[in-house]
């Protein structure tokens, strides 16, 4: 396994470049030689890398590079995800060469999109340096959607080129702040003597990447007609290179240049000119019935907390709100000043002494709303706009009825629905929230004016809307269609200028389309041969899903987690196993056993085959144990190793459970899965969503091929009104075209179940014994003097050996110390542990026990099972799968043991762990994330009691003090906090001094 580590080396005077290198946990971490710049000993070769990562390595240039990390005399230190033990004695920085990769910044965007979802089976990991990247990444995709960004004219190698650049304001700005104080330091740390700094890192690093961005989702040409040629002027030639391939303008003049770079210059300080606390806010209110005249609000807001707003009005008049400051008419004013050069209309506004608005024209509101806001936005100002502002004016409404009268009952129309059943339709235009006919569009087309007030709603009307509607009106409205033609025409939602608003059809084709089949239909009973019962929400579910396969589509069940996707999958598979029907289930290598488990348990009449692992058969004996087979059992790994032998089979069905694994339709592991054949498609997954909406249309696209469309109109028509407008006209569409396929209930919704215990957390705070303290104390001493001596990335390195040293402190001084010296009365956390075992053991109850040191668990281990006379299992990432599975087994089934021992890291997820009612964080991972996933092993369906989860924290050290910043910051959890412990690393000494410093209260 290879842990591919990322790192920014930042241009002077030329764009920066991306490098990656790896690690291969195969080969040990020893050296001997004390060259300065050594070779590192298990660094993989870049042919390899190239190798392990396929297509993502496209457009990377081999090569060698040196970088600054951590390690001692004997070796540099491994990252954490190659699961090699980490050295804690005598650790220094040094240089190592390492073979890499690297790829020009520019064209690094696609390269880390490529690299964001590792193959969960594959030859590679990603490094927290390589996340970092992927997640700085995403946060500049997420810059250019939302148009924080201006064009810029740089100069790159001394010839301009046309680059776009973000615009950080308010929040935006806070954000960056915590992306440059939370980068890794390897990410910095390659081909510099001291280690790139991070703020120059992040803003080149972001710069590039946001670039990549824009040009991704911006059409060829931002103005028609060709592009200039090299003697064109330079603005045309500008403008052009925003969208080209080559942003390069060579040949420009001096002059030329230097002109367009001062008013580009401006126009960005501009934008940035309200990065600051406070805001100038603008808000457009619409006339009252009967009256013509809008009115534009002035205002001053907190950009920190949008809810703290206070009129111009209220200002002049003397009131405020926390955090204003002293004079805030003089912000109001050169905020307004600042305004004037995007909105010229603010002149007369600005004539009075006290401005707190203006009255607009309904030409000047149109205006305001289409061009100035954006712009306003853009720069930082706070723009609220009317509800509606936004949502198409003009739109279709359609109706369908069945043409079957016979049947009255809900069974027999479900039995007897086809998607080749006619159906009876008619298509009406809908302006606002009322249907108008022609005459009446007649008459607005007539009138020629961009806002309309229709029949008491104000609605924007642009020509080409107008135009498309009286389009709509001479073509066929009302006829036939088969139920597949309507169901695609809901999918398709209309086009740009008109698009499909409502819905309103009855029957079966109605329970599809309004995406509440599995409340409509009449639930299944639990199939023959099932063992156990399904709840009735598992009963519709199964309904969803039979009635779907029966219509030839395929679906997304995307149930919370532990609401039984499993049992619900093997019901279906048992209702049509009579027709002969054969499965393919594809899954991460860690659930393969509980999938073969679970159908022995609920669906022992089906015949089960799993594919994996080197002994799987192949040739005519794989075509043997197939064609003997209702259910095949397969990895995502390995469905890519032997595509070949899977395609050639006749599939029913294919189901992709944790589908988030192909959410990213560029992967190699993506397209294996969509080139298997099948009569129809499952996807199972808790998240269809994690990061953007591209996910959905990926698994989507699988579920149901090319029923969404291409991935560029799809981008095009909901995710960037979504994403980025929150266009609330967009979601309603994406609800109508993806609401029939997604079947989605919570947990926490007790109308979907009413017998799911409740998830009790709290926070246990331990005291550290005398002992803990002496030593707690000695490491701050020792470690902050180290700290102060030292500078760059090697201040760094410090930083984390003594977060290390803090954390055993607090766990056991026979943890931090490694003398094998006895445990019982050293702990104040270890005394709370037994307190607590001895009370779970008497109530008849167990526990989980989570760890994320691997070596504190084996000293553990053993002395809990001393303690408590009882046995104590313990699972760690060194066990087998085999191993594994027996030990989850004996303590599900089991009386005894009572209490798990776990590495976080080895079973925070994949694990099916009911049995136990209580959960023990014993030392803190310091992601909320990752702590609530192992949590879930026993918070799940099958779980009958309450489940109490208990995180313990040593008052007064820096675990206390960390709970508290993760609190505050529980947003950036997943951009900075989650990446590790590196976003410390950059707080100045008396920060550092502050965290890491002992309370006198932390001792017994």
């Amino acid at each position: 396994m290879f842990v591919v580590n990322g790192g920014w080396v930042p241009g002077a005077g030329r764009p920066g470049r991306l490098v990656l290198w790896a690690e291969d946990s195969s080969q040990p971490p020893t050296t001997s030689s004390r060259a300065r710049t050594r070779p590192h000993p298990f660094a993989a070769e870049a042919t390899a890398l190239v190798g392990a990562l396929g297509a993502a390595a496209a457009g990377f240039t081999a090569g060698s590079s040196v970088v600054r990390v951590p390690g001692t005399s004997r070796g540099p230190q491994p990252s954490p995800e190659t699961g090699i033990e980490q050295a804690t004695r005598s650790i220094k920085l040094t240089d190592w060469t390492v073979p890499s990769l690297s790829l020009a910044g520019p064209a690094a965007m696609d390269a880390l999109t490529r690299l964001a979802d590792p193959e969960p089976d594959g030859p590679w990991t990603a490094g927290a340096s390589l996340r970092y990247l992927t997640l700085l990444a995403g946060y500049a995709y997420d810059l250019a959607r939302r148009g924080r960004m201006l064009p810029q004219l740089v100069v790159e190698d001394r010839i301009p080129a046309g680059r776009w650049r973000p615009v950080l304001t308010g929040a935006d700005a806070v954000t960056f702040r915590d992306f440059a104080t939370g980068m890794p330091p390897v990410t910095r740390a390659v081909d510099s003597a001291e280690g790139h700094p991070a703020g120059r890192t992040t803003r080149d690093a972001l710069d590039a990447l946001l670039d990549g961005a824009a040009r991704s989702l911006l059409p060829e040409r931002l103005l028609a007609g060709p592009r200039p040629g090299p003697k064109g002027r330079l603005n045309d030639r500008w403008v052009s290179a925003l969208t080209a391939e080559d942003p390069a303008l060579p040949g420009a003049s001096e002059p030329e240049v230097r002109e367009l770079r001062q008013a580009l210059d401006g126009w960005m300080r501009s934008a940035n000119e309200a990065n600051g606390p406070i805001r100038v806010s603008f808000r457009l209110i619409e006339p009252e019935p009967g009256e013509d005249d809008w009115l534009l609000e002035f205002a001053l807001q907190s950009a920190d907390d949008p809810s703290l707003y206070l009129p111009a009005a209220d200002l002049w008049a003397g009131e405020g709100f926390p955090g204003l400051p002293r004079r805030a008419d003089e912000v109001l004013l050169a905020g307004l000043g600042r305004a004037n050069r995007l909105f010229p209309v603010l002149h007369t506004a600005l004539l009075e002494q006290r401005p707190d608005g203006m009255t607009l024209t309904t030409g000047e509101a149109y205006d305001f709303l289409r061009q100035v806001a954006p712009l306003l936005q853009a720069a930082g100002f706070g723009v609220q706009l009317p509800s509606w502002a936004g949502r198409k004016g003009v739109g279709l409404k359609l109706t369908t009825r069945t043409k079957t009268k016979t049947s009255s009952s809900r069974a027999a129309a479900e039995s007897g629905f086809g998607l080749q059943q006619l159906v009876e339709f008619r298509l009406d235009l809908v302006i606002g929230d009322g249907v108008v006919n022609a005459e009446e569009l007649a008459e607005l087309a007539r009138l020629k004016v961009p806002l309309v007030r229709v029949r008491g709603q104000w609605v924007e009307l642009d020509d080409r809307q107008l135009k498309a509607a009286l389009k709509a009106v001479s073509r066929r409205r009302e006829g036939e269609l088969t139920a597949a033609e309507v169901l695609q025409q809901v999918v398709d939602g209309g086009d740009e200028d008109l698009p499909l608003v409502e819905v309103d059809a009855d029957g079966a084709l109605g329970d599809l389309i309004s995406g509440q089949a599995a409340e409509r239909l009449t639930p299944m009973p639990t199939p023959d041969g099932f063992q156990g019962v399904l709840r009735p929400y598992q009963e519709r579910g199964l309904s969803w899903l039979s009635f779907l396969s029966r219509l030839g589509l395929g679906g997304i069940l995307a149930d919370d987690m532990g609401l039984g996707k499993t049992a619900q999958t093997l019901s279906l598979l048992l209702t049509e196993r009579a027709e002969g029907r054969r499965t393919l289930l594809v899954c991460p290598m860690s659930l393969v056993s509980n999938w073969q488990k679970e159908a022995a348990r609920f669906a022992p009449g089906l015949r089960v085959y799993v594919h994996h692992g080197g002994t799987r058969l192949r040739g005519s004996e794989f075509d043997a144990a197939v064609a003997e087979a209702d259910l095949v059992l397969t990895t995502y790994g390995t469905a890519l190793r032997d595509l070949a032998a899977l395609r050639t089979v006749t599939w029913s069905r294919l189901v992709c459970d944790e589908a988030q694994a192909i959410k990213n339709s560029g992967t190699r592991q993506s397209q294996a899965v969509r080139a298997i054949p099948a009569g129809t498609r499952l996807a199972l997954t808790g998240t269809p969503v994690e990061n953007h909406l591209a996910e959905l249309w990926s698994i989507m696209d699988f579920c149901n091929p090319g029923l969404l469309g291409p991935a560029k109109r799809f981008r095009r028509r909901f995710q960037e009104p979504i994403e980025v407008n929150q266009d609330a006209d967009a979601t309603a569409a994406l609800k109508r075209a993806t609401g029939p396929f997604v079947l989605r209930r919570l947990k926490t919704d007790k109308s979907i179940i009413s017998d799911l215990p409740e998830k009790n957390e709290m926070k246990v705070w331990c005291s550290l014994t005398p002992e803990q303290a002496t030593l707690y104390q000695a490491v701050v001493e020792d470690m902050m003097a180290e700290i102060e001596s030292t500078e760059g990335i090697q201040r760094r390195g410090t930083v984390l050996a003594a977060m290390m040293k803090l954390k055993q402190a607090c766990n056991h001084p026979a943890h931090l110390l490694k003398d094998g010296s006895r445990l019982p009365g050293r702990s104040g956390k270890l005394a709370r542990l037994e307190e607590l075992a001895d009370e779970i053991i008497d109530d008849g109850d167990k526990a989980l026990i989570f760890t994320q040191y691997a070596e504190w668990g084996s000293l553990l281990q053993p002395y809990l099972a001393a303690h408590t006379d009882r046995p104590v299992l313990w699972l760690h990432g060194g066990l087998s799968k085999d191993r594994r599975d027996a030990l989850v087994e004996r303590f599900q089934n089991d009386d005894e043991p009572m209490l798990f021992l776990l590495s976080l890291k080895a079973a925070g997820t994949g694990l099916n762990l009911t049995a136990a009612n209580h959960v023990v964080h014993f030392d803190r991972w310091w992601n909320p994330a990752v702590e609530d996933q192992a949590t879930d092993r026993a918070f799940r369906i099958g779980q009958s009691r309450n489940v109490q989860v208990r995180k313990f924290i040593c008052t007064g050290t820096l675990e206390e003090k960390i709970d508290q910043m993760i609190e505050r910051k529980k947003a950036l959890a997943s951009s900075v906090v989650g990446t590790g412990e590196d976003w410390i690393t950059d707080l100045n000494t008396d920060q550092l001094r502050e965290l890491f410093s002992l309370d006198p209260a932390a001792v017994r």
